[in-house]
This record gives structure tokens, sequence and C-alpha cells, in this order.
């Protein structure tokens, strides 16, 4: 396995490509530790470059005073469509309101084959079926949250069981939540062998689904935390790399998403294996949208343009992107009734 930095996105490893031993072995070499534990994890994370937080703050100011417009504007807002998970996840669920979303990421305009689907349909467990069902035949992904979402306050059994039940329903991605309090309290091995497990889980019986790992990074609380857990995350073998469960204040910002889009560019340099980010929660316009593209252009890198290595986690934000869009072809804004309410 290279482990050298790829100079496209078509030589880099692909993290589900990837067995569970060669993530183990990369994870050895990258921390230079025989055995993955929890003062050699400490030893790596910790020497990590500290983040200023000044500026970090900076550059995500600058980054969002961009202006984007026209046709690079037109090809933004279509972007950020097909990069959406388009997101239900409330205790008043129904298979009626999961099936009218499914109908809305299908086709967020009826009567306008122009505008693209959204990239996944993302729901609870017992949604998954359902969500399958309504998306059957058209390259959207659906997606389920795991391991005991939003507080992964479970056994370990527990949310492995919660991962299998998602996966066997026929989930093709997991959004999987990590164990806060071991990672704030310095239980490093822990977190990365629930990832781990959770990996296997996705790839059991010779199913292929992706992993995405949520750091809730509201609940992290500094800059350094959210390096060092997501360099955790993609040493353990996460497709994903993700901000937050959107049930936790603060959600996604733009300056967490910019130090996680440093970790992802810096990881793929470092080992060959290049790991997408979902910002989630509290992105809900069009020009919040555009602002995240621009930072994963100009930190990441273009190769990051796309729903397999980018998404944003939303559930209001398509309406929003859809107006602006509507705006751009007839030169006016569409009233509340253009779009559906979620």
């Amino acid at each position: 396995m290279t482990t050298t930095a790829p100079s496209h996105d078509a030589d880099a490893l692909v993290p589900a490509g990837r067995g569970s031993a060669q993530i183990a072995d990369l994870a050895r070499t990258v921390t230079g530790a025989a055995t993955l534990d929890d003062a050699s994890l400490r030893r790596y994370l910790h020497g990590l470059p500290g983040v200023d937080k000044v500026g970090a703050d900076g550059r995500a100011a600058q980054l969002g005073t961009r202006s984007i417009k026209t046709t690079a504007k037109a090809w933004g807002l279509d972007l950020a469509i097909r990069m959406i998970d388009l997101t239900t996840l409330e205790g008043a669920d129904t298979p009626g309101k999961v099936r009218a979303l499914a109908a809305k990421a299908r086709q967020p305009v009826p009567g306008d084959p122009t505008c693209p689907p959204v990239a996944a349909v993302c729901v609870y467990n017992d949604m998954v079926g359902v969500a399958k069902e309504a998306v059957a035949g058209t390259g959207i992904k659906v997606a389920a949250v795991s391991t005991a979402f939003p507080s992964g306050r479970a056994s370990s059994a527990v949310r492995l069981l919660d991962t299998a039940d998602a996966v066997a329903a026929g989930a093709d991605e997991i959004d999987m939540v990590i164990d806060r309090g071991a990672f704030l309290s310095g239980r490093y091995a822990k977190v990365y062998e629930d990832i781990v497990a959770t990996r296997e889980a996705c790839h059991a019986g010779g199913r292929d689904a992706h992993l995405k790992v949520i750091l809730e990074t509201g609940e992290l609380v500094t800059y350094d935390n959210v390096r060092r857990a997501s360099w955790l995350a993609m040493l353990a073998g996460a497709d994903f790399i993700k901000t937050s469960t959107g049930k936790v204040a603060p959600a996604a910002t733009l300056p967490v998403t910019v130090v996680m889009l440093e970790a992802v560019r810096d990881f793929r340099r470092d080992t060959g294996v290049q790991v997408g980010v979902k910002p989630a929660g509290g992105i809900k316009t069009a020009k919040d949208a555009l602002k995240y593209l621009v930072a994963v252009n100009e930190v990441a890198g273009e190769d990051w343009l796309d729903p397999d290595w980018f998404r944003f986690g939303a559930s209001s934000l398509l309406n929003d992107v859809l107006l602006q869009r509507e705006k751009m072809r007839t030169g006016w804004y569409s009233g509340p009734d253009y779009v559906t309410v979620d």
C-alpha cells in the first residue's frame, strides 16, 4: 500500500476499499507506534500542530467574503444540491414524511429536469427500508444515523447492534457518533476501537456501507480537539468526518469546517488516502453553502468539490438553494409556495 501523496484523486486510496489490517498498519505507520493504545495515540495526537484560533477564524471570515457571480454561482448552486444529505431525524417521522422527502430528493423542482437530485436521504434506522424503496433506481444513497445517535451513550455492543440493524435494512451510508466522553477524558484507544468495529459492521456479510464519523464539534470545544478527533477518525478508517449531529449547539461552523478540511488535506498528503467532509446542522442558506464550497476549493482543493468527498447535512438548506436558483433563472424571487415545506 502506498503512503506517498497522490497528485490527483484518481491515485488516492478510497477508504472503503481498505481492509482492517491495512487500516491498522497505516495507523501504526503514521503514529510510529507498535501498539495503538491510549499512550501512543495521545502522544501522536497531542504532537499535531496546534490550531491558531485567531488565524482559523480570520481565514474563515476572509473566505466568507468571496463574491461568486453568474455562471460560477449557478454551477455552485447545482453542486450544492448534489451534495445535500436531505435529512429528517425527528421522533414524529412517519413513512409518509420519508416518502415525501425522498420524492423531493429525486426531483427537487417538479417539472424541471435540469435540477439535479440530492446525494442522499438521511433517516433513522427504522425508516431505512421506506427510504430505500422510495429512491430505488435513482442512485440516491440512504444514510442512517447510528451508534445511539445523537448522544452515543450506550455500550459498545448496543452501538454495534444499532449499526448492524441499519446495514441489514439496506443503508448505503452509516453516520456514527463518537463517544465524546471517552475522547475528552483521553481514552483515545476506545474511540479508535469503536470506529474500527463500526466500520467492520458496515462491511459485514459482503456489504459496503460507507462510514461517516460524527465528531460533535460543539462538544469538543477547542479547535485543537477538532483536529485531533479528525485525525483519530481517519486513522481508524473513516470514509467521511462529519461535524455534528445537528442536535447540539453550536453545530457546523465555517471555522471548524476549515480545520477539518485542513486535516483531510494533510492526511492525504501524508498517507495517500482521501477522506470526505460533511458539515451538518445550521447551514440554512444558499449564501452559506457557497461559502463552504469556496472553503473546500481553497483549503482542501478541487478534488473535494464532488458529492463523493463533500456533503451538507441539512433539512432546510435545499429550499433556499432552490429559491436562489429560480431567482437566477427568472430574475425575481419566488414566493415561499414555490418550494415544499419539509
